[in-house]
């Protein structure tokens, strides 16, 4: 390991043991739940079949208002010990080195990350071998029953099939995961770092800061708020009333064009990229047991100017949804994205789920306004069969959303690091097919997605995806795995045939999964 991560990683646990000292109890994983999409259904599962108290559009979820949410990923009771032995439980059940003083209200949790992933694509002419090398470090903690904390940092190197390394050039960015550096020739050299501290200030009343990212919304892909995009700083204020019937989000965070801050920067300096301030606002309402529905705004304000200072007014703080919208509208230097969320439980096993955005709404041409939706279908248990899940979801979004087409303006779309802040493809017609079963500690994970890309309201390319994994679970406790995969996909233009392209990948891996990366595009 380069003794610069290794310098990194002590000085960021450093901080987070210095600036929170007291932990309390963490049962079961990390409480930044869920994680990774195909290993968060058990929690899922959990949480779908309990009352009206819980609720599951907005992630990750704060324990602190609801105990069901901490205990709905119980390793003990989902992953039986396999031995009495403390050296093979300790691979096998609980984390990597845990600090938990008896006598103190202290509780450290650390564990590492790893991807160590090796692959070959049969499509590919020039025989390479493709491969991520992921080393780095998570920690978790409590301090006393009012805080909360998590800090990461990981380092990695990568040879990404072709499609991967296209956009990873076009967007100079890893898709989710940031600026990269080449490494030997044709190789990518990234690192990425995320953190959070929570603090209970009221019953009902939540405070977060931290460097991470959010999703909104119940489906696979999120048409409001998804974590497809990298990490941004941001505040976030959490609330719930009425004996949690009501639920109450407002995130403050800057985010990042990545173009230059100013015209001109001083010799020898690295380039500072121009900022962006974003608010969004989401009110939950569990109207019943059985249905919730909820209300979204998000919000990209004015950009910095050439010496990168942002001119923000006081309603950028302005903490009421839809306050905003009669003052700037949908088509303004700031832009506004709105929708709405919902989610029916038809039964404990069974969910409808749903979201309709709005961008723009002035647009006269043939092909639309700039809007959304999704509806989806996700089954607990399918047939009967315990712990095998199925999705089906459905996501049409127009083109010139997440955009800002007013004038000559064009850094202020609904996107972080050069990736939409949403719909991971930005916009098209989409169908995703999820099925994954698990028994005991062995998973298989097959998942479908077809897309095709429209452009002045006609299909442009149709990209179509497969990807079957098979693996099994060593340690559930940080999703420690090791798995073999293949990933079809194949990209058909409709007037240049000679664009099309297809991939082929077979991996073996072993693997921390506990943070979501879409490759699926």
């Amino acid at each position: 390991m380069p003794g610069k991560m290794l310098l990194n990683i002590r000085r960021e646990l450093l901080l987070a043991i210095l600036f929170f000292i007291n932990l309390t109890y963490l049962k079961s994983q990390f409480y930044n739940l869920p994680g990774d999409y195909n290993f968060s259904v058990l929690t899922e599962k959990k949480l779908a079949a309990k009352d009206s108290s819980v609720h599951s559009g907005i992630k990750p979820y704060i324990h602190f208002f609801n105990t069901k949410y901490a205990f709905a990923y119980d390793t003990n009771q989902l992953f039986k010990y396999i031995t009495d032995d403390a050296a093979l439980d300790a691979i096998f059940m609980k984390h990597f080195i845990r600090i938990e003083p008896k006598k103190e209200n202290f509780k450290l949790r650390l564990d590492p990350i790893l991807n160590l992933e090796i692959g070959k694509d049969f499509s590919d002419t020039m025989n390479r071998k493709f491969y991520t090398n992921t080393r780095g470090l998570i920690g978790s903690g409590f301090i006393g029953n009012k805080f909360y904390f998590e800090t990461m940092f990981a380092e990695n190197q990568s040879v990404f099939p072709d499609y991967i390394a296209a956009s990873a050039k076009s967007n100079l960015v890893v898709p989710g995961q940031g600026r990269w550096k080449t490494f030997k020739t044709i190789g990518y050299d990234y690192a990425f770092s995320s953190g959070f501290f929570s603090v209970q200030a009221l019953k009902n009343l939540n405070i977060q800061v931290g460097h991470g990212k959010h999703k909104i919304g119940n489906g696979y892909r999120s048409l409001l708020l998804s974590d497809n995009a990298f990490n941004y700083p941001y505040a976030r204020i959490s609330q719930q009333w009425l004996k949690g019937r009501i639920s109450y989000s407002n995130i403050y965070s800057v985010l990042m064009n990545l173009d230059s801050a100013s015209k001109f920067s001083a010799p020898n300096t690295e380039r500072l990229f121009q900022k962006k301030a974003a608010s969004f606002q989401y009110l939950s309402l569990n109207l019943s047991k059985f249905f919730n529905l909820s209300f979204f705004q998000g919000m990209i304000w004015q950009a910095g100017n050439e010496r990168n200072k942002q001119d923000l007014s006081w309603q950028f703080f302005n903490p009421v949804i839809f306050s905003n919208l009669p003052i700037y509208n949908l088509n303004d230097k700031n832009n506004i994205l709105i929708g709405t969320d919902f989610k029916l439980k038809i039964t404990n096993k069974l969910n409808l789920y749903g979201q309709f955005m709005a961008d723009d709404l002035s647009n006269t041409k043939k092909y639309g306004n700039a809007i959304g939706f999704q509806l989806g279908l996700n089954y607990f248990d399918f047939l009967g069969v315990k712990n095998l899940f199925v999705q089906a979801e459905y996501n049409d979004v127009n083109e010139n959303s997440y955009v800002n087409t007013l004038g000559a303006i064009t850094n202020q779309s609904y996107s972080n690091y050069n990736q939409n802040l949403a719909y991971t493809n930005c916009s098209g017609k989409e169908i995703i097919f999820i099925g994954d079963y698990k028994w005991k500690r062995f998973f298989i994970n097959i998942k479908y997605n077809s897309h095709n890309f429209i452009q002045q309201g006609e299909t442009v390319f149709y990209n179509q995806l497969i990807n079957a994994k098979f693996g099994y679970l060593i340690n559930p406790t940080f999703n420690f795995n090791v798995h073999m995969g293949i990933n079809h996909r194949s990209q058909s233009f409709k007037n240049l045939s000679g664009l099309n392209n297809e991939t082929n990948f077979i991996y073996l891996g072993i693997k921390t999964s506990i943070y979501n990366l879409y490759y699926d595009f």
